[in-house]
């Protein structure tokens, strides 16, 4: 039966506002910042579609293509592709002095705040890393 197993496969992002909703899951979200005529992105295409399958639902791994999102090559300042970055959203912590006088913990803000990035080629690795040290979890075949 384990050769039917369906296989979890990046999303593909259409507009940067579909960002929001992945964001407030809590779970590591990788950008692939890629174009479609570009060599080393198709290298890393069968990387990036490993790594969804490994890592399932415990993290969101999402293809965005720069020339069909309009703004995206913008608003993460991608001078070339592929470029990767880990998004999560910005807390602002409070420090030990803060929490004996009563000050509560901010609430997290809505403001998208990358916690790694890297261009060019990637090793599987290396992507792998980032993403366990961020929250996801392998999927168990």
């Amino acid at each position: 039966m384990g050769i039917f197993n369906k296989k979890t496969k990046p999303s593909k992002l259409d507009s940067l506002d579909e960002l929001q909703p992945m964001l407030e899951s809590g779970k590591p979200v990788l950008l692939d910042l890629m174009q479609v005529n570009c060599g080393p992105c198709r290298v890393m295409d069968g990387i990036v579609n490993e790594l969804a399958n490994e890592y399932g639902e415990s993290a969101h791994i999402v293809k965005v293509d720069v020339t069909k999102v309009p703004g995206a090559a913008q608003a993460f300042g991608v001078r070339s592709t592929p470029t990767f970055v880990l998004l999560g959203t910005a807390t602002k912590s409070v420090s030990k002095k803060a929490q004996r006088k009563g000050k509560a913990a901010k609430p997290p803000t809505d403001k998208i705040s990358p916690r790694w990035r890297q261009s060019g080629l990637v090793k599987k690795d290396q992507l792998s890393r980032v993403l366990e040290s961020n929250g996801a979890a392998r999927v168990s075949s």
